[in-house]
């Protein structure tokens, strides 16, 4: 926990690809404005002229004097996080509480130091607070206290139903036991959170449904709901955690440790130790550290962690690179640009908790509906025991008997397994056709898509150049152009030059390998082979004088196409051309006509440019937006929210922010950790066509939940009338409630074999 007076921190500086830094996110900042100019040529001169004012926003804005924040530990949903605020809230001095859930942050603003009023509120409403800062991380709950709860209820409802087998009696004493251990913790949460101000959430529903059932001797029951309740959080809680844990392995991108270079002498240190100015060298394969410019005359970076695009990027002598991306080829030396705390990754994490602090939590429908279902029901439930005999001179017993038959007929058993029996049924059937659907909320958003905002590079398309075009001139044939490529290309990880080498292999054409490869900065490469130079260049970097107007022409036609195009130079002859292009996925066409059929509207967001962009929109059929980087996709699909419920769909780290931003995110299952853990569904079977199985799914899940709720509701309002009535009694009302529960889940359990399509 720590606190900051007023700072205000303005930041702007330019630099050559990515997202900027950022200011610590427990700091107060100033809104910049930000322009954004970006060209991605997929070609090996790979040229990106970008500038870039870095935008410092606020999360939240800071409403005080002074800032302090927490991580928050044991909530297993976003209900947890509103509870927490409505806790912290309830202190005089507190200005601002928010909780960013995805993060695990508490943030609050005050005048005056309120940090042990506010560790008070939270433990009190059955939370825990950390510090922050602290290296040590928190504490890690066992697998065993995480499980004991429900195993030990199963057994003891298992022994239960044993006993009263033999002795009903003592069966039902044995079923009373068990429900009375299983309210415990449940009826102790239910009154920490009354303490802390939320008076009737989901766990004051179900101890009063519990207690409800014990009054009228529905033993059996009482505990089946408590046991169904503890799973259900137990599955939402490691829902929360899984996502949680794909921001940590954002935070990982960045090494912990960097050579530092000083008067000659290289050092190990710590990456909180590095300052703007410092000299560091990343060797190849290492990832950097922090925002930095390159001191070496030319090196090639893979940034598909922050852009998503697969094809690395050449970068000249003084161009700034920013954190995260990894070092291809060669050890390179690069100056500090950016304070601890204000790189790239941060920038990305900062995107993730304000897309999420935009978005408003899902209230549960139970949790809802309780706060006005609950408090009616047990006033109408008094009413009837008290009014009759007081007012009207009726006989006690027979008001509290239809009282307590009220009661049961309000307990809301069938009501409570109605929403997740069709939820749990569904997020099955999503599960035997290869989608992972984190949760009821993003189960239930999935039916409200109108848009899908698409990434392209590894989501519509494969992720992997393959040559498309070889066109040699007249004196050579394509096996002699592609020979001549690959004798250079040999040995290189380069993306385009496995390409070629792929394409070449697949032809059975020999390969000699040339002598003296090298890489050339900011043109291609080259070798010698039986003494003559071979070039493989980007055609730009030719003299003006090499080629003619119509291999300028071909070039130019095959550009338009999206594709990248190299040119291959023998003793100092042109002898031809490569085409290479990223190709769409299989599935990509099918799946954007199936959703156009469910009326949804697609869209393609990508940092590619525009030329690609075109190609690969234009075979779909569909809108796009070219040169984004992940804050211009996060306002992309901010824009798209405005009118359309969207779905951001996206493979790379880079989308997170975006999908956060969306109304739901969905990762392709081939895609990078961070986007599968951050997404609110993932495609585990890697089908395009999968998206409109889940859109169908959730729109049937959401007629079958309004189905069990008018079930649910209809009977008990049937038999409301006729036990106010005398109709009916206790049994009946047992009837009526277990006969609602049965209905209900038999109705849910239809979502397993639904047709999707």
């Amino acid at each position: 926990m720590h606190s900051n007076k007023n700072n205000t921190h303005q930041h702007n500086h330019q630099h050559g690809s990515c997202c900027g830094s950022t200011a610590c996110t427990d700091q107060a900042k100033t809104v910049s404005e930000h322009s954004h100019h970006h060209e991605h040529d997929e070609s090996y001169s790979h040229e990106h002229n970008h500038s870039h004012d870095v935008q410092e926003t606020q999360t939240p804005e800071l409403l005080a004097n002074q800032r302090f924040s927490w991580i928050v530990n044991g909530m297993d949903c976003p209900s947890c996080a509103r509870k927490i605020e409505t806790a912290v809230s309830k202190i005089p001095e507190v200005k601002q509480a928010k909780v960013l859930f995805a993060t695990e942050k508490l943030v609050v603003d005050a005048d005056t130091d309120i940090r042990s009023a506010v560790i008070q509120a939270v433990n009190q409403a059955g939370f825990n607070l950390h510090n922050p800062d602290s290296k040590q991380k928190a504490p890690k709950s066992s697998r065993w206290k995480e499980f004991a709860p429900i195993i030990i209820l199963s057994l003891m409802m298992l022994t239960s139903w044993g006993i009263s087998s033999v002795n009903a009696p003592l069966g039902r004493i044995a079923f009373i036991i068990t429900t009375v251990i299983g309210l415990v913790p449940i009826a102790s949460k239910a009154w920490q959170l009354i303490r802390s101000g939320t008076p009737f959430a989901i766990e004051t529903l179900m101890s009063v449904a519990a207690i409800g059932a014990l009054f009228i001797d529905a033993t059996a029951e009482a505990a089946m709901v408590l046991l169904l309740f503890m799973l259900g959080e137990m599955l939402e809680s490691y829902a929360a955690g899984r996502a949680r844990r794909g921001v940590s392995a954002l935070m990982a991108l960045v090494p912990e440790e960097a050579l530092l270079v000083r008067n000659g002498e290289k050092k190990t240190v710590p990456v909180a130790d590095l300052r703007p100015g410092d000299i560091i060298e990343v060797a190849p394969g290492g990832r950097l550290p922090t925002d930095a410019e390159l001191l070496s005359s030319f090196a090639s970076f893979d940034e598909s962690a922050l852009t998503g695009e697969s094809i690395p990027v050449e970068r000249m002598q003084g161009e700034k690179v920013p954190a995260g991306c990894l070092s291809v080829d060669r050890s390179v030396q690069m100056k500090v640009l950016s304070e601890q705390g204000n790189n790239a990754i941060d920038r990305i994490l900062q995107l993730i908790e304000e897309a999420e602090e935009r978005r408003a939590p899902i209230e549960r429908f139970i949790d809802r509906f309780s706060q006005i279902y609950t408090p009616l029901i047990m006033l109408f439930s008094a009413l009837v025991i008290i009014v009759p005999p007081t007012v009207f001179s009726q006989p006690w017993e027979t008001w509290i008997y239809r009282g307590l038959t009220l009661l049961l007929i309000g307990c809301p058993c069938a009501l409570v397994i109605s929403t997740p029996a069709a939820i749990t049924s569904a997020l099955a059937a999503a599960t035997r056709r290869g989608a992972l659907i984190k949760g009821g909320a993003a189960l239930e958003q999935l039916g409200r898509i109108t848009t899908i905002a698409f990434d392209k590079t590894g989501t519509l398309t494969a992720g992997k150049p393959q040559v498309t075009d070889v066109q040699p001139v007249e004196n050579i044939n394509e096996s002699q152009l592609l020979a001549l490529a690959s004798a250079v290309e040999s040995g290189s990880h380069h993306p385009l030059a496995k390409a070629i080498l792929q394409h070449t292999e697949s032809k059975n054409i020999h390969v000699t390998e040339a002598d003296h490869r090298k890489a050339l900065a900011g043109i291609g490469v080259e070798g010698q082979l039986d003494g003559k130079r071979i070039l493989v260049s980007a055609p730009g970097k030719l003299p003006e004088s090499t080629l003619s107007d119509h291999w300028k022409q071909k070039i130019a036609q095959l550009e338009d196409h999206g594709k990248t195009v190299v040119t291959v130079m023998h003793d100092g002859q042109f002898t031809g051309l490569i085409a290479m292009q990223d190709t769409l996925r299989q599935d990509a066409i099918d799946a954007i006509h199936l959703l156009k059929d469910q009326g949804i509207k697609s869209v393609m967001l990508t940092g590619d440019n525009p030329r690609a962009a075109t190609a690969i929109a234009s075979q779909l059929g569909i809108d796009f937006r070219a040169g984004l980087m992940p804050e211009d996709k996060v306002k992309a699909v901010m824009k798209l929210n405005k009118d359309h419920s969207t779905m951001m769909v996206g493979d790379g780290i880079n989308d997170a922010p975006a999908m956060k931003a969306s109304s739901i995110g969905v990762a392709m299952g081939s895609g990078t950790d961070v986007a599968l853990e951050t997404a609110d569904a993932a495609l585990t079977h890697n089908r395009l066509t999968g998206l409109s199985e889940i859109i169908a799914l959730s729109r049937a899940t959401h007629n079958n939940i309004r189905q069990n709720i008018a079930i649910a509701l209809g009977l008990k309002g049937i038999f409301l009338v006729t036990s106010l009535l005398g109709i009916t009694g206790l049994w009946m009302a047992v009837l009526a409630d277990s006969g609602a529960t049965a209905l209900v889940t038999a109705n849910a359990v239809r979502l397993l074999r639904i047709k999707t399509k």
